[in-house]
């Protein structure tokens, strides 16, 4: 079970959390993967969720791919949540740090991945830091961007069915860094 650090609500009822924990472990409708647009999960958090939810995420994944092509930023991918606690895995691309724009493709698949819980009529979901692991997305950056991404996100979409978005962050560089933008941004808003 995650700690939950830190919490506020949106106008429409919404509740954003920061949480520290394992996000293969989250009890909520989906958690987000960290994916490249191969959905090979082979290390960091992708393999941690493929490990954790056995080969059918992986073999999802793979029928994904031949079907719709590469992933993108603004249009994730899903799967079931294999034998994980979530039934669904959202298979989030961010961008590699020092490709271009990355701010503005971290902030679409942040929408991305929430639009796309919407359609699934999901009530809760947990994403990670995305692209601040291998893909080496500053992680104070990243903090900015994706919860602005979110409180966007609610801004733009005030009747939204979502009840609970949770970051559920692992090491503490990571939960640092999001609990000083969380301070500098969210509160003043």
């Amino acid at each position: 079970m995650s700690q939950i650090l830190n919490s506020m609500s949106f106008p429409g009822g919404q509740r954003l959390e920061l949480a520290q924990g394992d996000l293969t472990q989250e009890m909520v409708d989906a958690i987000v993967n960290a994916a490249n647009p191969h959905l090979q999960h082979g290390g960091g958090l992708a393999g941690a969720i493929a490990r954790h939810g056995g080969p059918r995420i992986q073999a999802e994944s793979n029928a994904w791919v031949r079907e719709h092509g590469l992933v993108s930023h603004a249009e994730p991918a899903y799967t079931s949540g294999g034998e994980l606690p979530c039934r669904y895995v959202i298979h989030a691309v961010g961008p590699v740090w020092g490709e271009g724009d990355e701010d503005a493709k971290l902030a679409t698949a942040i929408a991305g991945s929430l639009r796309l819980a919407e359609r699934l009529q999901l009530r809760s979901i947990a994403l990670p830091a995305i692209s601040t692991g291998i893909f080496g997305f500053p992680k104070d950056r990243a903090a900015r961007v994706i919860l602005a991404a979110i409180q966007g996100y609610f801004k733009g979409n005030p009747g939204s069915e979502l009840e609970t978005v949770r970051l559920t962050l692992f090491d503490h560089p990571t939960i640092a860094a999001f609990i000083q933008a969380w301070e500098s941004s969210l509160n003043q808003s």
